[in-house]
């Protein structure tokens, strides 16, 4: 792991950070670039987007307190909390609060400006994985496996509590791979110009699915525990993700449906 990329002494350049940078940076100006193909103004996508991780920030510090509450036991704990990337199911609720709020203001179509920015969620995510390898944070189970991976920093136990010198499941590059994946497989469908909404719909559903079945391998406290330990906060929240997407797949359709027969077809006459 490398958890801080430079080290001048006075000031820190932490990889965490900078790698989080450049993933939300990517995704906004691939997304402004897409909202252009559907006619949508990229300069207020790229105004929307900045507000929208803003809030996806703070939503995922909240959501690391309210799953650790450690976080605030000191001082030196709440420092951590800054260093710490923070629940990413938190900075999705967000997210997309933000969202709803500031296109209603911009006056963007909802379905399709979520659409424009699915993708790049997806992206910006592969690359807050990578950061929490180089942290240590977000660490796997014991694993036996010949890839397995070992800590040895002093801050990955300092900030995240992760066990030094014991082989763990590399359960970031996991995700990270996983969403590499799915941001490929969304900007895709994207370009196969499905009914507003099912970019969206498609990413809940794959999410959800890919990130329930990842928690299998997680190891660390930070991911909070339901119906006494039988789940994850995460898988929890997956639960919910899928047949919400499923769900919203199933109207985007059904709604493109009803508009391509229009009033005067004779399965509306009846």
């Amino acid at each position: 792991m490398w958890p801080v990329l430079i080290d001048l002494g006075f000031w820190q350049v932490p990889t965490y950070g900078l790698l989080l940078f450049t993933g939300i940076a990517l995704g906004l100006w691939l997304a402004s670039r897409r909202a252009g193909t559907v006619g949508l103004a990229g300069e207020k996508i790229l105004d929307l987007g900045a507000w929208v991780v803003l809030w996806g920030l703070l939503g995922g510090k909240l959501f690391l307190v309210f799953t650790e509450p450690r976080h605030l036991s000191s001082l030196s704990a709440l420092l951590g909390l800054l260093r710490a990337g923070g629940v990413f199911y938190g900075g999705l609720i967000g997210a997309l609060v933000a969202a709803a709020v500031l296109m209603r203001r911009y006056r963007l179509p909802l379905f399709l400006t979520v659409d424009v920015l699915a993708p790049g969620v997806a992206l910006g995510h592969f690359f807050g994985r990578l950061g929490c390898f180089a942290a240590g944070c977000c660490y796997g189970s014991h694993c036996d496996l010949p890839w397995a991976v070992e800590f040895t920093h002093p801050k990955a136990l300092e900030i995240s509590g992760t066990p030094l010198g014991v082989p763990l499941h590399p359960v970031q590059l996991y995700e990270a791979a996983f969403n590499l994946a799915n941001a490929v497989f969304l900007a895709w469908l994207f370009r196969r110009r499905p009914p507003a909404g099912s970019v969206l719909g498609a990413y809940l559903v794959t999410y959800g699915i890919g990130r329930f079945t990842i928690e299998t391998f997680r190891g660390d406290a930070d991911r909070g525990f339901l119906f006494g330990g039988a789940l994850s906060t995460s898988q929890g929240i997956a639960l919910l993700m899928v047949p919400l997407g499923l769900g919203l797949l199933a109207w985007a359709w059904k709604r493109q449906g009803s508009v391509a027969r229009g009033p005067g077809s004779g399965k509306d006459k009846g």
